[in-house]
């Protein structure tokens, strides 16, 4: 395997560049997928190395039930300093699955908050909470159950006609587009590895700015949506039951999302020209991303016939 299987750890840095550029030279949709496919590729590479450089940190334990064959020194001499990064891989893949597990279970209750919350309510796909604290999110579909809108009264009391068009334009586009799928991977991407935080935090705004996109087109008034996400911003605290679910007034900064929906509307294209800066480091964020799946696929093809070649018949 060679050095190959450090590479995924650290190639994640090469994203970094385009992670900011992408907000400001970049269509939001365009992106929001690009930064979130990078992020799910880098966090898997990089933790397929991880439990390739466990199975040898763990064969070296004494009493391991792995075979006796997987310790042998053949076996040790393909991954690069075998003693420290094969044991020290142990706790880091631990730390790593830790975290993606309180990720997933932190998500999964805010849902079941959320849905707990819409009991009696009615409305199929738009659910008014009579509550005098100002909020609004998108809860995405689950078993049984459509994606709906929720809004609560102390929100939408804060908001004049065409205002409040372009909040439920906005969570809707959340749903539409599936927005929370996009922002639990980047986050669970971001526990897997951190450098790849700066590309969830990123996708996070990316993610709002193509729904103000969508809520502006929808509506056809720029300064309209302009004006709901300004005054959102203003009256929600961040709190209610829904704090980790896509929301109107999260995920900012809300001035940077006023600021461009005052301007004309993004051109979307599919990639950035070559030639510019955003184009570049999106080559340089996609270069890595295939060295990084090339170099995890080459070190877990490798150690699997070397482990093979290395157990007892």
């Amino acid at each position: 395997m060679g050095v190959f299987v450090f590479l995924p750890l650290v190639l994640p840095l090469t994203a970094w560049p385009i992670a900011r550029l992408a907000e400001q030279h970049l269509h939001p949709r365009t992106a929001t997928v690009l930064l979130s496919a990078a992020a799910g590729v880098l966090a898997v590479c990089s933790t397929v190395c991880l439990a390739l450089l466990m199975v040898v940190g763990t064969a070296q334990l004494p009493g391991n039930p792995l075979p006796d064959g997987w310790s042998d020194e053949e076996v040790r001499e393909a991954v690069p300093y075998d003693e420290i990064a094969g044991r020290a891989a142990i706790p880091a893949l631990l730390a790593v699955v830790t975290a993606c597990a309180r990720t997933l279970w932190a998500h999964c209750r805010v849902r079941r908050r959320a849905v707990r919350a819409l009991t009696g309510a009615r409305g199929l796909s738009v659910a008014v909470l009579p509550d005098g604290e100002p909020y609004a999110y998108a809860l995405p579909a689950g078993r049984g159950r459509r994606g709906r809108v929720v809004v609560s009264t102390a929100m939408l009391s804060c908001l004049e006609g065409g205002e409040r068009r372009a909040l439920f334009a906005h969570e809707r586009a959340h749903l539409a587009g599936r927005h929370h799928r996009l922002l639990l991977a980047v986050h669970l991407a971001a526990r897997a590895n951190p450098f790849l935080r700066p590309l969830r935090t990123a996708v996070s705004y990316t993610a709002e700015r193509w729904a103000d996109e969508e809520a502006a087109e929808a509506v056809g008034n720029r300064r309209a949506v302009a004006r709901a996400v300004g005054k959102a911003a203003l009256v929600s605290r961040g709190a209610g039951p829904a704090a980790a679910l896509a929301r109107f007034a999260a995920a900012g900064p809300v001035p940077r999302r006023v600021a461009a929906l005052l301007e004309p509307a993004p051109v979307a294209r599919s990639w950035p020209p070559v030639f510019t800066t955003a184009g570049l480091a999106a080559w340089t964020a996609a270069a890595g991303t295939t060295v990084s799946a090339l170099s995890s696929a080459n070190s877990a093809v490798t150690l699997f016939f070397v482990l093979k070649a290395a157990t007892p018949l």
